[in-house]
């Protein structure tokens, strides 16, 4: 069996599967968005692309600042619910019985119950085609104690992070290996 030949499409499979939190304190929302990543470590900048007639495009464009908030196997409905139903109808928040927290740098609230948070900056805005890609730099990340070990170091894998694949939601599988073990002298 050989490869078939399809048209050019957006494969690039899994995605982090995140919640963003945008407005202010008493007027919020949350979009779920999979188009997303880091772009830069120096300065710490990452992006969301999202389409420009969703009800957040407007308030994050308006507002120039959001938070990533990272989603785990408790927050797999919450994060489907968020990105199926519109603020424009829905409190998220308080239908999910979500918890605000206020950020330390933006007006956003962050979501307690994400193990991290990461409080943004709008750069800039590529208007690129059916979705505008948000630059933004990284201001401040708010980590959940709970997930400290004895030594200080920041146990993330105990979180129960998901992805989204091709239309479907996984939690993390097996670690394979830590960054530079196929070079590692033996």
């Amino acid at each position: 069996m050989g490869k078939l030949k399809w048209k050019p499409g957006t494969m690039l499979y899994p995605l982090p599967a995140v919640m963003v939190s945008i407005g202010d304190f008493e007027n919020s929302n949350i979009i779920t968005v999979a188009w997303t990543g880091t772009i830069c470590t120096d300065p710490p900048m990452l992006y969301i692309s999202i389409r420009p007639e969703r009800y957040s495009y407007q308030i994050i464009k308006n507002k120039k600042e959001f938070v990533i908030n990272l989603t785990t196997k408790d927050l797999a409905y919450a994060t489907d619910f968020s990105g199926v139903k519109s603020g424009r109808n829905v409190d998220k928040f308080k239908t999910l019985k979500l918890t605000k927290e206020r950020a330390n740098e933006v007006e956003c609230p962050l979501i307690k119950e994400s193990p991290v948070n990461i409080e943004c900056k709008v750069e800039e805005i590529k208007e690129l085609g059916s979705h505008h890609m948000i630059i933004a730099k990284v201001l401040c990340v708010d980590v959940d104690e709970k997930y400290i070990d004895k030594n200080g170091k920041f146990c993330l894998e105990k979180s129960d992070l998901i992805a989204y694949s091709h239309g479907q939601y996984y939690t993390l599988g097996d670690r394979l290996g830590k960054f530079g073990f196929s070079v590692k002298k033996k």
